[in-house]
């Protein structure tokens, strides 16, 4: 069975590379320089750092599940594109490239400004991967969220086809939250969950229909998981993982999609239960703005953000998107080990 691993904001490269240079190397020197690393509990490895090569760049909201024959990547773009490696480190493209060729018809009909596809979230389960992904359009919540289905992710394999189930869920103007960045997750109990959110009231979640992978009639309450009033409420892409007694709900806060200028940051909480409340190591609730932070920016990588989280046996690793600063901003495919310490909460070594 593969690994579970699991914005949407594609910038056209040109307005990436144009960006400017200028930023604070006073507050990425702290930042790093002052984060503590715990050791890595006994309860699993520390995974080894990685060094990756490849087609790394124009890398924006990457999620990565290991499949049948090797581990598979999509992120935002036209389609979706997709990435394929054998090993972890080394990575390529597919063939075919993408899920799609274009946005779906039925997303633009509902959204017909849309140029691009955002921030897919996969994951297997009921015998088939689940690929859930956002269509909208910058600065709106005018938005929606579908499914596509395949039985296999091996172009190679015969049985690979990519069907698309459409809507799940959508938001509208006079909505308080906006319906991009799904991700799912299976409770202990086998129920499935979709997280969803972006600025305005910030992370949402529904249950789904087990069979379907669309919302649940049986249950159909809209939970709040974290909000932020700073930084214009500035919270999303949510990525919730099982790991020991406790559920960990991973957001971004602060801005993506402006090169070397981006302020992205991956905050963690945890909950006994799915559906909240998220608490921060320090007690503070995510929704009253709390959050431990576990990436930081250095002065190559700038805004490391929308993570996903790869529980590959014994060995976790976070997957995100950072900038170049070596490279004119240009968003790149980042994944670091993750070690817990002995109370239970994540951190990336420092020497990754």
């Amino acid at each position: 069975m593969p690994k579970r691993l699991t914005r949407r904001r594609f910038l056209r490269s040109g307005f990436l590379l144009t960006t400017g240079l200028g930023f604070g190397f006073a507050h990425l020197r702290q930042s790093r320089a002052q984060q503590t690393t715990p050791e890595a509990s006994s309860e699993s490895a520390a995974p080894m750092r990685l060094e990756l090569s490849g087609k790394l760049k124009q890398v924006h909201d990457p999620v990565i599940i290991k499949a049948e024959d090797a581990y598979y990547l999509f992120c935002t773009g036209n389609g979706i594109p997709i990435r394929r490696s054998p090993d972890l480190q080394t990575w390529d493209n597919t063939f075919p490239p993408s899920v799609f060729t274009r946005v779906p018809d039925w997303a633009l009909e509902k959204i017909p400004q849309a140029t691009n596809i955002w921030a897919p979230d996969i994951s297997y389960y009921n015998g088939k991967y689940h690929l859930y992904y956002s269509v909208s359009t910058f600065g709106s919540n005018r938005s929606v969220i579908g499914l596509a289905v395949n039985d296999t992710l091996n172009p190679q394999d015969d049985a690979y086809k990519w069907v698309d189930r459409g809507l799940v869920i959508e938001s509208f103007p006079e909505d308080d939250y906006n319906c991009i960045d799904a991700n799912l997750i299976i409770d202990a109990d086998g129920v499935p969950w979709l997280a969803f959110g972006s600025f305005w009231s910030g992370i949402k979640m529904r249950r789904l229909d087990y069979d379907t992978g669309l919302p649940s009639n049986e249950d159909t309450t809209l939970y709040s998981l974290a909000r932020r009033t700073e930084n214009s409420g500035s919270v999303e892409a949510p990525f919730i993982i099982r790991k020991g007694d406790y559920y960990y709900l991973f957001v971004s806060f602060d801005f993506c999609c402006r090169g070397v200028d981006s302020t992205y940051r991956v905050m963690v909480g945890r909950s006994e239960n799915v559906t909240g409340p998220y608490i921060d190591r320090d007690g503070v609730p995510m929704l009253e703005g709390g959050g431990t932070q576990v990436t930081f920016p250095t002065e190559r990588w700038r805004g490391p953000g929308h993570n996903s989280i790869l529980q590959d046996g014994d060995r976790d690793y976070i997957v995100y998107h950072a900038y170049d600063a070596e490279a004119h901003g240009a968003p790149t495919l980042r994944i670091d080990p993750l070690v817990w310490d002995d109370d239970g909460w994540p951190a990336i070594p420092a020497e990754a």
